[in-house]
């Protein structure tokens, strides 16, 4: 596997600073360039599709000889912020690991489905297998919305890290965003009379979304994810010392379960916001969603989740994950997906590495699941 570890580190020197994150980061161009020429080199049938200006997606499908369920193969290209990493774009070795900037997080993975999509090239399957390079992963998933539009599967799986070691992930959980705005009325400081306090009345919100996250605290849970939660995340208003502040705006997460969908949720904060105007009409608040993503559940008995169980040698652990993934885009589109990918450690942080061997196995089993699934 010294091939595979060799393009692994290739895959790192390349910078792909997600420039969303981070203003001036390179973007995903030159990686595509890379993983486009590698893959039309190994045979597939390669796409580079401009999803927005420098934030391009690979498709690269190696086609099947006919009657066989196809699979897609999906990694994400950009990574976070180089700071802070000492020689981020080396894939250093050492120890059977690899460090560097997005080794683990996701070039490992994206190593992998390249090279389960070379011998499938090599060795057609009946089945296409799509090997699928996406953008922007780490800000709003452009890339992934981008590839449901024009492309589909009779199942898929996503190559993130499960964790220390190679699990099999069937679920995770979503996530929405809101805004509550409590308006109040601006006045100098010397005349409370003529003011309303925008700041304070916010109070009575944040007590109101505490007892909501201590209700779901309390309830049964997911038996793969727990359960979800609320947090206020970022809160701001006031212009000065000396004047009543007119406006307050919270912003808060929501990490919701399968089922638990954004209407589900505004109902929630809506309840809240009721309770609050019905004792006070006075109280002037508005709310909305920003952005929701949904959550991943895939039956235990789907036909990938067996599939790929088996190509990983029997044994493995079935989880469900906490973080959010490009999977439940792919998912909600009406493909079957499953996430698996090398472990590791250190996603987002200063020393981030991935086990070598896991890479391997990781790699070895996509080759085998495409033979079984496409046939």
């Amino acid at each position: 596997m010294d091939e595979l570890h060799e393009l692994l580190a290739d895959l790192v020197a390349i910078d792909s600073v997600n420039p969303s994150l981070v203003p001036g980061g390179a973007g995903e161009a030159a990686i595509a360039r890379f993983v486009g020429a590698w893959l039309q080199a190994e045979g597939l049938e390669v796409h580079i599709e401009e999803v927005a200006p420098r934030r391009p997606n690979v498709v690269a499908v190696a086609r099947g000889t006919g009657g066989g369920q196809s699979l897609l193969l999906n990694a994400h290209m950009d990574t976070v912020a180089l700071a802070g990493v000492e020689q981020p774009l080396v894939g250093r070795i050492e120890g059977g690991r690899m460090y560097g900037r997005g080794a683990y997080d996701m070039k490992a993975g994206l190593a992998a489905i390249m090279w389960a999509g070379r011998e499938a090239a090599r060795s057609p399957r009946a089945g296409d297998v799509i090997v699928s390079g996406v953008c922007d992963e780490e800000f709003a998933s452009i890339g992934a919305q981008a590839l449901v539009r024009g492309w589909t599967a009779d199942a898929a799986i996503v190559t993130e890290p499960t964790g220390d070691e190679v699990c099999l992930a069937v679920a995770h959980k979503g996530f929405s965003w809101h805004e509550i705005e409590v308006r109040g009325v601006a006045a100098h400081g010397s005349r409370p009379q003529d003011g309303v306090d925008a700041i304070a009345r916010m109070g009575r919100v944040l007590v109101g979304i505490d007892g909501l996250a201590a209700e779901l605290a309390g309830r049964e849970g997911h038996p793969l994810l727990g359960k979800g939660s609320v947090h206020a995340s970022l809160i701001e208003g006031g212009r000065e010392l000396s004047t009543y502040p007119d406006r307050c705006l919270l912003q808060l997460e929501r990490r919701t379960l399968p089922g638990e969908t954004r209407e589900v949720v505004e109902a929630e904060l809506a309840a809240i916001l009721d309770a609050i105007v019905e004792d006070d009409p006075t109280f002037d608040v508005a709310t909305r969603t920003t952005l929701v993503r949904p959550s991943l559940e895939t039956p235990a008995d789907a036909d990938i989740v067996q599939a790929m169980g088996a190509a990983l040698g029997g044994g493995v652990e079935v989880i469900g994950v906490p973080y959010w993934a490009d999977s439940a885009i792919i998912a909600d589109s009406g493909v079957p997906t499953v996430i698996c990918g090398p472990g590791g450690a250190g996603a987002h942080a200063d020393v981030e590495w991935v086990d070598l061997a896991q890479l391997d196995r990781v790699a070895q089993a996509l080759i085998d699941v495409s033979a079984s699934f496409c046939g």
